[in-house]
């Protein structure tokens, strides 16, 4: 049974789930883990042994390896991918300088981009909606591009723009829509909401 206390984590553990919201997809094991985040072995064990006691991790074993991994069916899976992605790498930068960039409605990372996986060609990996300073955005962008040791593909409307295009179910915007994601900035609900402010 998961329940709050689960939640209330310690430094090391901290650092775990940063390496694996990484790339949800990667597996490791435990010398691994410990020489990546430069942590104790022991309290790297107890932080896995505690994390797969209640679900979040699962383990496997490969020849005289036990390996680690996400568990994408634990409850708050979801939740933490979204804390993650907004207090590590582009999300944390992103709403660090949110003033220098702008004023922002939305700022969206694509479910494969939070998981580190690539996208598939046309997908994007970020959206921004808003009157967007385009040079500082492109600033972080680029520092992240290199960092994570790839593009970041990324698409940049204003709000009437979007709001047009979601009203007239453009393409683009639909595939954005019903794709998975991660709100870095505004809500959700206005978000997909296809209904232009101030008309019934």
């Amino acid at each position: 049974m998961t329940n709050l206390e689960d939640l209330m984590i310690s430094k090391v553990r901290v650092k775990i789930l940063k390496l694996f919201f990484a790339d949800t997809h990667e597996i490791y094991y435990v010398r691994e883990i410990t020489r990546l985040i430069n942590e104790e072995i022991n309290a790297v064990r107890r932080e896995l042994d505690r994390m797969l006691g209640f679900g979040l991790v699962k383990s496997e074993q490969r020849g005289n390896r036990l390996y680690y991994c996400l568990n994408p069916r634990y409850l708050f899976f979801q939740e933490l991918r979204q804390i993650i992605a907004k207090t590590i790498g582009l999300g944390k930068d992103i709403l660090q300088f949110r003033r220098k960039l702008g004023t922002l409605n939305f700022v969206m990372f694509s479910s494969k981009f939070t998981s580190g996986q690539l996208p598939h060609q046309g997908e994007v990996d970020v959206l921004v909606v808003g009157d967007v300073v385009l040079s500082e955005l492109e600033q972080l962008i680029k520092k992240h591009q290199q960092t994570i040791g790839r593009e970041i593909n990324y698409a940049v409307f204003n709000q009437e723009e979007f709001m047009f295009r979601k009203t007239r179910r453009d393409p683009f915007i639909m595939e954005v829509l019903y794709s998975g994601r991660v709100m870095i900035v505004g809500n959700e609900a206005e978000f997909v909401e296809r209904k232009i402010p101030g008309l019934n």
